[in-house]
């Protein structure tokens, strides 16, 4: 099903949670030879010194959720008073057609589901059954500082039937043409903040791991972030991004 005739039937609130797990499937896959990134992501992410390897994310799906209209959440907080443990997301732009130099004035947006697993803009029928249409919680827009990186505020994400916990990234250059369409993995395992959290009031009875995500399944070296911190003083997620800007 291409994705336009997708959206429209999430809005008919038509969709089944078989088409839903489908939706979420890969787009084709975009990696270089190179093996290496520059810069760092690990606590704050500082941006890149330009090394001249690193290799190109991967390029993922942006539904079935994308945000409708991107242009008008530029903000760094993207709480919008949903609960959850604080977790600030810095995301470091760098361009591989440059010698992987940073990435200036790119146009980063982000969504995630809350804890609950539920998206904002989307809902009231089909795979999501709580109506969240009118609210517009954890999406919001940056422009890259100098060192090419954005940070927001928001919550540690939730997770649905058939995904692993992850973010979704659109990353623009600074005329609005589009450049990666990607997603942000979570580390899993014993002493991660994955299992900090629990999973939530739902725990992780029924969760999709990254090995078995259909968008994650076939590598994350990529597309993994740096998340540390604990449940009482937040979380901090750090990754950088190589895009052919």
């Amino acid at each position: 099903m291409e994705r336009k005739n997708f959206l429209k039937s999430l809005l008919v609130g038509s969709v089944s949670s078989s088409i839903l797990l489908q939706a979420c499937k890969k787009d084709a896959d975009v990696t270089t030879t190179s093996t290496s990134t520059s810069g760092t992501t690990t606590g704050t992410t500082t941006g890149t010194s330009g090394s001249g390897t690193c290799s190109v994310i991967q390029t993922e799906t942006d539904g079935p959720y994308p945000t409708k209209a991107p242009a008008s959440y530029v903000r760094s907080d993207i709480t919008d008073g949903r609960s959850g443990y604080k977790m600030t997301v810095s995301i470091a732009i760098t361009n591989y057609n440059d010698n992987c130099n940073a990435v200036a004035n790119a146009l980063v947006d982000i969504w995630h589901c809350d804890a609950e697993g539920n998206y904002s803009e989307y809902g009231g029928s089909g795979s999501q059954s709580t109506n969240y249409q009118s609210v517009h919680f954890l999406r919001g827009r940056q422009t890259t500082n100098s060192a090419g990186v954005v940070t927001f505020t928001s919550i540690f994400p939730g997770w649905y039937t058939g995904r692993a916990t992850h973010i979704h990234v659109h990353i623009y250059n600074a005329s609005g043409t589009s450049l990666k369409v990607t997603q942000i993995a979570f580390p899993e395992g014993s002493g991660t903040a994955l299992a900090a959290v629990g999973g939530y009031s739902k725990g992780f009875s029924g969760y999709t791991y990254n090995a078995s995500d259909n968008v994650f399944s076939d590598g994350t070296s990529l597309e993994m972030a740096s998340v540390t911190g604990n449940t009482t003083d937040g979380f901090a997620l750090s990754i950088v991004m190589a895009v052919p800007a």
